[in-house]
């Protein structure tokens, strides 16, 4: 064996060595014990470890709110125009919700949250009702375009 060989395997030897001999890590502490009169009252607190949103979006302790069937069940967010059109002289606009149902609507229709005001050759004209107890504002105008986008 090459002499150069031998020295590096003894040198590998003598410093593994020490780490060989080592004694193992002792082991971890044992976590301390509660006391003897300990006890955890919730006292109407929420458990931290609880979604505070359901998988249906409604928060926990709230009931979900009931809307009504058709058009009156819709907020003016919810509204997509798809077509304004002329009837016996006034404008109706075809409408149309989440759920793709598309619905009728003539000035004076009431929705969710508001009311339609009047229907354009461009646009609709909403009247939605402002639920903010800081608003100043309790009505707002919303204009839905026919060829897409929104103006508040």
């Amino acid at each position: 064996m090459n002499p150069v060989r031998m020295l590096f395997v003894a040198g590998v030897t003598l410093l593994a060595a020490p780490v060989l001999a080592q004694a193992p890590a002792p082991a971890a502490p044992a976590p301390p014990t509660p006391p003897a009169n300990y006890g955890y009252s919730v006292d109407g607190r929420r458990d931290p470890f609880t979604a505070l949103i359901s998988r249906t979006g409604v928060q926990r302790g709230e009931t979900p709110v009931m809307r009504a069937e058709g058009l009156p069940g819709l907020t003016v967010d919810e509204l997509v125009v798809r077509g304004i059109l002329q009837s016996r002289g006034t404008w109706v606009a075809m409408v149309s919700g989440p759920s793709g149902k598309v619905f009728t609507v003539k000035p004076g229709d009431r929705l969710a949250d508001g009311m339609v005001r009047t229907i354009t050759p461009e646009a609709v004209i909403l009247q939605q009702q402002v639920n903010d107890p800081l608003s100043l504002e309790k009505q707002r105008e919303v204009r839905k375009f026919l060829r897409g986008g929104e103006n508040k």
